[in-house]
């Protein structure tokens, strides 16, 4: 039976949308401030960009319809994303940028009716951010969530959090924060976690420096972020007790996707300039583009691009299936964040002097894409949880 890659009209519709909002709104702001979100304006810029993104008719497509979005599945968000992430503040402006998309994701899949009225609803449209608190500094929750110190403790009518996290992306300016803590067992114990919901001014929360990083076109920052006997009340809990780590798998996976669809649009912004000035360039009796050195970079660009495509399409169609679709999205998320900084590099290789320059976006979008490897799991990680299911695997059928 063939298999369709096509899109529904309206889903083509909607990407063509997004392609021109994005290539003629967004692209001259990320320009302008060399893709640096605060010195654009922070929230601020958010809110006129966003206000630009309804008005065009593209805001939010992932987000539920009852909630003002699109309600695209995974499959048909990954070609409209691509085309989001083509300029670094894109997603920003789609309110598709983590971790505000992962987190209307999983909010639409766990949280109750309650909950999706005072915290899912104002995300999606807009009128808050999150930020998803889980990463501690050692030896807490890191690359090994099992690691998790934060702890809850049960009392009268909720529950009493104390913890260090950092590296929060968004955590600045969010206005509420789902909170990772331990409700039992140890540190190194594979269950025990539960996720909580707060608003940001509840008593006891505190966010504390931002976290010099690579990147800069992520709003809110990467911050450290202290839980001080913070209490949350019972129906704040999101989903069921010591069962926060496998409700995360309904956000990493789609997650780990949606930061390869953002990133391999700006690979592809980073390639197309690359390919438009060696097409251009005079050196060597030629144009650089006529040169076999050259050719074999844009055609290394060219098979890095539909790989991560194919590999994407794949995991994607995985989860739309109801599939966690772990070796699915470990494969892709690996191979996709080596790829897209192998294109960026190359467009930089491509057009020398310029590429390290700031007359053209490739060094700040080096930038951004370097922190993939590490974000949302280091390639080792996944690469170890691959071959882990593979040799298990290959020992229960020998037994």
């Amino acid at each position: 039976m063939a298999i369709d890659l096509t899109y529904s009209p309206e889903v083509q519709t909607l990407i063509d949308k997004t392609r021109t909002f994005v290539r003629d709104e967004v692209l001259p702001i990320e320009d302008e401030f060399l893709g640096n979100i605060a010195d654009a304006g922070g929230d601020d810029r958010r809110l006129s960009m966003q206000k630009a993104a309804k008005d065009a008719g593209v805001f939010a497509p992932h987000a539920p319809i009852e909630y003002g979005g699109a309600g695209l599945n995974m499959s048909d968000r990954a070609p409209l994303f691509e085309e989001g992430g083509y300029s670094l503040f894109g997603p920003v402006a789609l309110n598709i940028g983590a971790p505000d998309e992962g987190n209307v994701h999983m909010l639409a899949h766990i949280a109750s009716a309650a909950q999706k009225e005072q915290f899912l609803a104002p995300l999606a449209t807009g009128d808050v951010r999150s930020a998803f608190a889980m990463t501690e500094p050692a030896p807490g929750a890191g690359s090994d969530p099992s690691a998790l110190t934060t702890a809850a403790v049960k009392v009268d009518g909720g529950w009493k959090i104390d913890g260090h996290k950092w590296f929060i992306t968004g955590a600045d300016g969010a206005g509420f924060f789902i909170i990772m803590a331990r409700t039992s067992g140890k540190p190194g114990d594979r269950g025990g976690a539960t996720m909580f919901l707060a608003p940001a001014d509840t008593e006891g929360i505190k966010v504390g420096r931002h976290i010099g990083t690579l990147d800069k076109a992520m709003i809110g920052g990467h911050c450290e972020v202290f839980f001080d006997n913070v209490f949350v009340p019972d129906e704040n809990v999101l989903g069921a007790v010591d069962e926060g780590f496998a409700y995360a798998q309904v956000r990493l996976g789609p997650a780990r996707m949606t930061h390869v669809m953002r990133w391999l649009g700006a690979a592809r912004r980073g390639h197309d300039i690359a390919v438009a000035h060696v097409a251009q360039r005079e050196g060597f009796g030629s144009k650089l583009g006529d040169l076999g050195m050259i050719q074999k970079m844009v055609a290394d660009n060219e098979i890095d691009i539909a790989a991560t495509r194919a590999l994407l399409v794949q995991a994607c169609f995985a989860l739309d299936q109801g599939s966690h679709a772990g070796n699915e999205t470990s494969i892709a998320k690996t191979f996709a964040a080596e790829a897209i900084f192998r294109i960026v590099d190359r467009g930089i290789q491509m057009c020398g002097g310029l590429g390290v320059s700031d007359d053209l976006p490739l060094a700040r979008l080096s930038r951004e894409v370097r922190p993939f490897r590490v974000y949302d799991g280091p390639s080792e990680v996944h690469r170890w949880a691959i071959a882990k299911r593979v040799v298990g695997a290959a020992k229960k059928a020998a037994r």
